[in-house]
């Protein structure tokens, strides 16, 4: 079993907001992509709410705290995104880190 990083990251978005966000947020996981830890990134929109987003992240990583001063500190693609998204927030983003515990895929 991998032994990756895995965290999602959900958002509450101000509807007049959303289309900044989605804007903002596909520029930042475009250069995220070219990380040399980077894993994958899925964004979903919930199917009730279309203001609420999740995203899974997975990193190469050992840590969360490794993530933090590897990917989030001294990046420049990520500072016009983290200055807007207290603006576009309804409330703050919640992250959850995950630990695996089994892995089934289609045969």
């Amino acid at each position: 079993m991998s032994q990756d990083l895995v965290f999602t990251v959900e958002f509450n978005i101000k509807p007049h907001a959303r289309e900044a966000f989605l804007a903002s947020l596909t520029q930042l996981v475009t250069a995220m992509a070219t990380e040399e830890t980077f894993v994958s990134t899925y964004l979903h929109q919930d199917a009730e709410d279309a203001n609420k987003f999740l995203i899974y992240e997975r990193w190469s990583e050992p840590s969360m705290d490794a993530f933090m001063e590897n990917q989030l500190r001294g990046k420049a693609y990520r500072d016009e995104y983290e200055a807007q998204l207290p603006d576009w927030s309804a409330s703050p983003r919640k992250i959850s880190v995950l630990r695996p515990l089994g892995l089934w895929q289609s045969q």
